[in-house]
Order: C-alpha cells, then structure tokens, then sequence
C-alpha cells in the first residue's frame, strides 16, 4: 500500500458513519465478507462506485472508447443533480470511496461542486475521485472550487508535447502544462492528491520515463500506466497486444523502472505489464460499480455501454436490486467458471498475456 492509499484509508477509518448508521456498515462488511465466503453470486450494497456525472467531452483521444463503434453509438447526457443525489441517499452509509468519472470530462458537468459537497455533508470521511483532461477553458477556476475537497485528482496525459498532441486529438500540451502546474501549486499542502494517467499505446511508450521525470519536475507525486485495452476498440485486432512482448518495448519498460527507482519523489501505484490471461484476475463483477449518466448498470468502466449490455437501471430500481438481479448474477456464474463472456473479448484482462517475467 503506498501512501496516498495509507492516507484516504486512515482518514476513511477515522469518519466512520455514527449512530445507527456505523451498525448499518458493519453489518453491510459482514454481509460482504459472507457472501464471499460461500461463493455466493450476490452481493453487498457497494462499498466503492464510479458514478458517471455525464458522457460529453471535449476532446477525441485516439485512446478514448467514444472514438470507437461502442462510442458512437451510445446515447450522451448529463445526470440530473435530484437523480445523482438519490443514488448517494440510497448506498452513502455503507459507500467508502465513489468515483465521479465516466466516459466523459467530468468538468463539463456544471454542478460538480454540489454533488461534491452533497456527499461530503453525508460523510466527510468518503473518499471521492476525479478523472480530468484538464484542459478545459477556465479549468483552473473549476478545478479551483472543489480541490481539498476531492482526495484525488487524476489527469489524463498521454505522452508529452508532440506526441501527447497526436494522442489527444483537440488538446494542446502547452496549455495542459501551464495548468498543471498552477494546480500543482493549488494543490500543495491540501487534502487533494494528484496523479498523472497514462494509457500506453505504440505511439506513446518511449515516453513512460519521460513521464516520471515530467511528474517530479511539476511536483505531482503519483503516476499510473495501463496498457491501451482493447474491449471497446473495434477498429484494432487483438493482434495489437503482441507489441507488449517486443524488445523496443521491454527496452523502454527498462529504462521505467530505472527512473521509477531513482526517483522517489514519484510513486508509480499502477504499471499494468505483468497481468495474468484470466476472467477471474477481472475485479469487476464485484467491486467499482458502475452507474451511467442515465442510470444504467453496465459491467465495467473498460466497456460501459448500455446498449451493449447492461443489467438494470437505478433510477427504475434499488442499487441492491440491481446489483442482484438474475442477470448480474449470471454474468458472476460465469466469472466463478472463469468463462468470459463474449461482451469481454479483447479486455486486457483475459486476452493479454504476462508482457514480462521476473
């Protein structure tokens, strides 16, 4: 466990729910932990969700799955703020993190600050997170509303200068660089972390330890890679993901963890080389639920595209009920199996294979 997840853990433990709320929780842990242990397809109202504030976005990154087939058929909005804060009445006694982040640029959505002080006044113990381009006009005076109020904030950055402009197709480098050091600076010595996210693609790897060393040099303390996944990408055949297993690419993975070491100013919490071919190493089914902009329930953040499938809608129905309908848990049944479902082909979950060996 790195520090910023000690830090949100002990600040999770020390803002427990009081009253009869706290009972609620542990009694919603015990029934987790139950659940688990028969190897029960039901499960527990969430503790962890990614609540999607709405799909629109400003840019069209070669990386994003809007650019491809799934994308451009999914329908865009925005969440209604009543239905938003319904879905937080319903599970925020027993919710210990929640992502307000989706397919989208979660700046667009206007009344962020509320949503954010609404969960905050449940519980100000909830860890809540954002995922940003950060380069929204005026984005520094939005961010600047709800920073040390938000834990985390990462920002998505897919290379550096040039090649981050090719990648991040309608965004501009220089602008993304000038704000992220003015929010560096709001940041520090605030309760909101920062982290830098790279999705590593055959355009872009030669610059992972160029990342690093960028972070350090603006003060951003963490770093994520992740291979590109190629569920919702319809245009790329599987056959992409043999460019991980390459020399050029191992090379440069190389000189990553040399400059991971020699720099302890950065932590890098995520560098997803090493994942295992299997539907079970998938964490999905059970945890960081998913919730569209107009109340649906897909699988996951990797494909959340209700026409594609989804299991149910909250604003019809319970979280719980959702959660547990027959449909979930038939896609659960088939996670028990380790049978992946024809819906995941492609996730770099099931179809990638260990890039790298100890």
């Amino acid at each position: 466990m790195n520090r910023r997840r000690f830090k949100k853990a002990i600040k999770r433990i020390k803002n427990l729910p009081g009253g009869k709320y706290f009972f609620w929780y542990i009694n919603n842990k015990i029934r987790h932990f139950y659940f688990k242990a028969i190897k029960s397809t039901k499960v527990a109202y969430p503790s962890t969700i990614m609540l999607e504030l709405t799909n629109h976005c400003n840019l069209a990154c070669t990386t994003c799955p809007r650019m491809y087939h799934y994308g451009k058929e999914m329908d865009k909005g925005y969440i209604g703020l009543d239905s938003a804060k319904k879905i937080i009445d319903e599970i925020w006694p027993y919710l210990d993190s929640i992502g307000l982040t989706g397919m989208g640029e979660t700046f667009l959505y206007e009344e962020i600050g509320e949503v954010v002080d609404y969960i905050k006044g449940k519980n100000k113990g909830i860890i809540i997170s954002i995922s940003t381009n950060a380069v929204l006009p005026n984005f520094i005076e939005k961010v600047s509303g709800v920073t040390g109020k938000i834990d985390t904030i990462q920002i998505s950055i897919d290379g550096l200068h040039d090649v981050y402009n090719s990648v991040r197709v309608r965004s501009n480098f220089d602008i993304l660089d000038k704000n992220l050091r003015e929010l560096s600076k709001m940041a520090k010595d605030s309760e909101t972390d920062l982290m830098l996210n790279m999705v590593v693609t055959k355009e872009n790897y030669m610059h992972m330890p160029l990342l690093v060393q960028y972070a350090k040099e603006i003060e951003i303390p963490y770093v994520d890679f992740t291979l590109f996944n190629l569920v919702s990408v319809t245009e790329i055949d599987q056959s992409y993901y043999e460019f991980y297993k390459s020399e050029e690419f191992l090379k440069v993975v190389d000189e990553l963890e040399k400059v991971i070491a020699e720099t302890p100013e950065v932590i890098v919490s995520e560098n997803n080389f090493r994942t295992e071919n299997s539907f079970q190493k998938c964490p999905f089914p059970w945890t960081h639920f998913y919730i569209s902009w107009d109340g649906y329930m897909p699988p996951c953040c990797a494909k959340p595209f209700p026409k594609e499938l989804h299991f149910g809608n909250v604003f019809d129905n319970k979280v719980i009920d959702v959660l547990n309908s027959d449909s979930y848990r038939n896609f659960r049944t088939l996670w028990f199996k380790n049978t992946p479902p024809k819906f995941c082909y492609k996730c770099h979950f099931i179809d990638l294979e260990p890039i790298k060996n100890n």
